[in-house]
């Protein structure tokens, strides 16, 4: 029987038709993978509205929609996210040919550290809110003690769920897995959106603190107070310096389950699987950038003690604030001005840009832009508020040019990042090759050893033409060392519980309370998040370097 008769054609025509029949197989996964991240993103964008109508509703009109019924909300979220990661870990990794991938670029170590780190503090915190209220516990009720126990299991799981498969490509039940990534970022979403909003407990502490002034001056109250005012104490001090953690934490969350969520059905190369190329993180001889970091970071611990031992009484004093917005007066226009010096340097360089399409510097980047919005709209609010009221005062002339110069060092630091974030590393820059054609064909037709020798001529051919570019890259890795150290030094302070944007009562007073909280409360996680963010990228930075 001829081809003619069972329609298959023959030699060339089936290669042709062969390649056809793959385009149309692969278009079709391509339109079924794009129909499955639309379905799970309609479900996370369902579910974010829902509760944020919750949310919102409580803020506006907390008698018919109370705290109670938003935490029930986000315990079935929980639940229902803690079932699927735990499907996840004992069903759909374990199956054959789950995780053939993995995005060696997805969950860098600083990432699963910060995961590890903040879910860890997440966990002491609502510890510290637990033991908060057994110690009111002659005015609680019972019940609210399990929601926080339920949040302990979920970031627990989550925590260590997240920090073993953030790298993985899954190729089974992907609609499913996407389904699931989506309910659990949504879940994380909306406890960022409550913790941003919510302002009960840092009341009722205030509240308690108030008629605790109240007893000490001989006046009755009825507030419920500590029956333990030393654990009680230790558990409030504890609650309010842990918890920005919770919403750096759910930050962290939405970005790695998003992450995740883009790599399901993902397949690489499989020159992709490592990066043996990649060189070690090595000093190289670089002294100025090392010691200029080190002493920012040493007189930044200290101003953070002086700062952590004022809060520790019922006021602080003014002197603490000029001297907190002191340092950082000193420490921004120097970053500032090394970010100018190293963006000069790229523009003297004559490495290429790297123009390939790579979807996590593209994340790199807008996570760089979108999270450097919070300090800079703390800074701008800030602003504002000095300008309408009493600029001449010495610490609000302090505050004003401390958030002026925030916002320079912000577009400053982003624009050095992004460019050498684009910038090719040497190590997978393409070498000209000055032999000519004939030359460049060699690896085509030669043998493996013509190949390697070919290479090694390349390379050493390379490294001459650039060796006269090595003070330009010294001083890059001088810059990012100094910058790395600088971020860390700034990240340490507010992460900590240093926050002296709600505690000096300018803004406070100007914008209310609950106003006030908000803001600061939204941005403040986006700022920590924007240095720990920032030094990934600058350790980049210095790598390419």
């Amino acid at each position: 029987m001829g081809a003619k008769e069972t329609g298959v054609p023959t030699g060339p025509r089936q290669k042709s038709w062969m390649g056809q029949h793959f385009s149309l197989l692969l278009r079709r996964h391509r339109q079924a993978q794009k129909a499955g991240q639309l379905f799970s993103a309609f479900l996370a964008l369902n579910l974010v509205l829902l509760g944020g109508a919750f949310i919102c509703s409580m803020i506006f009109n907390n008698v018919a929609i109370t705290l109670g019924d938003v935490w029930i909300l986000l315990a079935v979220l929980k639940a229902l996210s803690l079932f699927w990661l735990l499907y996840y870990e004992a069903g759909t990794t374990q199956q054959p040919h789950a995780v053939l991938y993995r995005d060696p670029h997805a969950g860098p170590l600083w990432v699963r550290g910060a995961l590890v780190l903040f879910g860890s503090c997440t966990i002491c915190l609502n510890a510290f809110r637990v033991g908060y209220d057994v110690s009111h516990s002659q005015c609680k009720l019972q019940l609210e003690l399990i929601f926080p126990v339920i949040e302990i299991i979920f970031i627990g799981i989550q925590t260590w769920v997240l920090s073993k498969h953030c790298k993985d490509c899954v190729q089974v039940q992907t609609n499913f897995t996407r389904c699931g990534l989506m309910l659990t970022l949504a879940t994380n979403l909306l406890l960022w959106g409550l913790a941003v909003t919510n302002d009960s407990m840092h009341r009722k502490i205030e509240a308690e603190l108030s008629a605790l002034m109240e007893n000490f001056s001989g006046n009755e109250t009825t507030t419920c107070l500590c029956l333990n005012s030393t654990a009680c104490k230790v558990f409030r001090k504890g609650f309010l310096m842990l918890y920005p953690f919770s919403t750096e934490y759910c930050l962290i969350c939405c970005a790695v389950l998003f992450v995740m969520w883009k790599n399901v059905g993902r397949r690489l190369a499989p020159h992709t699987g490592s990066h043996p190329s990649t060189p070690p993180f090595h000093l190289h001889g670089v002294i100025f950038g090392p010691l200029l970091g080190l002493l920012a970071l040493v007189a930044g611990v200290c101003v953070f003690v002086l700062f952590q031992i004022a809060t520790g009484g019922p006021t602080i004093g003014h002197q603490y604030f000029t001297l907190y917005y002191a340092f950082y007066v000193a420490i921004l226009p120097t970053m500032s001005l090394a970010c100018l010096a190293g963006m000069a340097i790229h523009g003297l360089e004559e490495r290429e840009l790297d123009t390939l399409k790579n979807p996590t510097r593209s994340l790199d980047v807008v996570l760089l832009m979108g999270t450097a919005l919070g300090p800079v709209g703390i800074a701008y609010f800030s602003i504002v508020a000095i300008v309408a009221t009493s600029p001449h005062e010495l610490l609000n002339r302090l505050i004003l040019a401390y958030s002026l110069l925030l916002i320079l060092q912000h577009v400053t630091q982003n624009l050095f990042i992004i460019e050498g974030l684009h910038r090719r590393p040497l190590w997978e820059a393409a070498p000209q090759n000055p032999a000519g054609k004939q030359e460049a064909e060699l690896p085509r037709r030669g043998s493996l050893l013509e190949l390697g020798l070919g290479l090694r001529r390349a390379s050493l051919a390379y490294i001459h033409s650039y060796s006269h570019l090595n003070w330009k890259r010294r001083v890059l890795k001088e810059i990012s060392l100094f910058l790395i150290l600088c971020n860390i030094t700034l990240w340490i302070m507010p992460a900590f519980g240093t926050h002296p944007e709600f505690e000096n009562g300018l803004e406070k007073d100007f914008y209310s309370y609950r106003t006030w909280f908000t803001i600061v409360n939204f941005g403040l996680p986006l700022g920590v998040f924007y240095r720990m963010h920032s030094v990934g990228g600058l350790v980049e930075v210095y790598l390419g370097a």
